[in-house]
């Protein structure tokens, strides 16, 4: 089947092109991928090693930051209980009836007897 240039759309011509391009693309990732031989490969290997390396130094790192944090929000737990205790105490003691007012007299003190 012989196709009329003219009849065919711009996305048809489109995509005769990309299939070219892809085509080559491949050829010549085979043709690369035959001259590196397998010094590729162990470039890859030490990139994925290295990679893989990093990943766990990373998790390391994330688990004593959890730990870290957990003993973090333990102390402030109980500096906070710590801290209302203490205000809960004040508020108790201001709690308390204040002393009546005095005008000024002394209140006799019932341990010392007068005679």
């Amino acid at each position: 089947m012989i196709r009329d240039p003219a009849s065919e759309s711009a996305i048809d011509l489109a995509a005769r092109r990309l299939e070219r391009a892809l085509a080559l693309l491949e050829q010549r990732l085979g043709e690369a991928g035959g001259r590196a031989g397998p010094e590729a490969g162990g470039l890859f290997d030490q990139d994925r090693a290295r990679l893989a390396a990093a990943l766990d130094e990373s998790r390391a790192r994330e688990r004593a930051l959890a730990a870290a944090g957990a003993e973090a929000s333990a102390a402030l737990g109980w500096a906070i209980a710590e801290i209302r205790e203490v205000l809960e105490a004040d508020a108790a003691v201001s709690d308390d009836p204040a002393p009546e007012a005095s005008d000024g007299a002394e209140t006799p003190d019932p341990m010392i007897r007068e005679d």
